[in-house]
């Protein structure tokens, strides 16, 4: 995460910012006030993006935000050390690459459990309902932003021009973060209510199978469950956790008919 700040802040201050270029978001409404006001973008991002990830806390969790605070705290570092240079004079260039670099920065943010701030964690409070890449979803969002620039300043090139910026760096995005990718994990353990206990918290259902190794002839349960590939990280973290010895078997899943997320009570 902190390398995503670091190239979130490299594509902003050698790509976008030299060329007045928005990124969309909350960083784009922080780079609007900031080229109008002279103040400084990497603490009106900061700033702005408090509200946001205040109200994650409630709707996505804990741990989440507070790594979207961590990354959103060591891009606002970075921005502060990495010096505005224009490093290309095409502006196509520094759209271009300008987004690639904040859509790979973001995308390395969301794939290890945290966020870069603002649309992102709209993003993902919006995944958690409906089963949609993250990366358009940002896209869609700035389109609104774009639009606001359009209203206030009449300057059509530089719209689309950060159009183009956001459009990269979404499609990077959606490259690296893999949340809508199914994997299907069988896990066989002698720890099933444990496993259950902290399983069952999250939104994904789980079935419980009896087996027997056919070479110890011990009942044993497997739990299978469905998950995102990007959730895969932190499931093998919990049952490893609770059960060191149990038996994963992680196969990827073409498709899922039926509800993803298990019932309502």
């Amino acid at each position: 995460m902190t390398l995503g700040a670091f190239f979130i802040a490299l594509g902003f201050n050698l790509f976008l910012i030299p060329h007045q270029l928005l990124s969309g978001g909350i960083s784009g409404i922080s780079m609007m006030i900031g080229y109008l006001t002279g103040g400084n973008i990497g603490w009106l991002y900061f700033i702005l993006n408090m509200p946001v990830l205040l109200w994650g806390w409630f709707a996505v969790g804990r741990r989440f935000i507070m790594w979207s605070v961590f990354t959103v705290g060591a891009s606002t570092l970075f921005l502060q050390l990495v010096p505005v240079v224009k490093i290309v004079d095409d502006i196509v260039l520094g759209a271009v690459f300008g987004g690639i670099i904040i859509g790979f920065g973001s995308g390395l943010a969301l794939r290890y459990g945290g966020s870069s701030g603002g649309f992102d964690i709209i993003a993902s409070i919006v995944t958690r309902k409906r089963d949609l890449p993250v990366g358009m979803i940002i896209f869609i969002l700035n389109g609104a932003v774009i639009a606001i620039l359009v209203i206030f300043t009449k300057n059509w090139d530089l719209a689309l021009y950060s159009l183009v910026s956001i459009f990269s760096a979404g499609k990077v995005v959606d490259l690296i973060h893999v949340r809508h990718i199914k994997l299907t994990a069988f896990i066989v353990t002698t720890k099933t209510e444990e496993l259950l206990a902290k399983l069952l918290s999250h939104p994904r259902g789980i079935t419980v199978i009896k087996t027997r190794g056919a070479y110890s002839s011990v009942d044993r349960d497997m739990l299978m469950t469905v998950r995102t590939k990007y959730e895969l990280a932190e499931l093998s973290k919990t049952i490893t956790t609770i059960d060191p010895r149990a038996f994963i078997n992680i196969v990827e899943t073409v498709g899922v008919i039926g509800d993803f997320s298990k019932p309502k009570d």
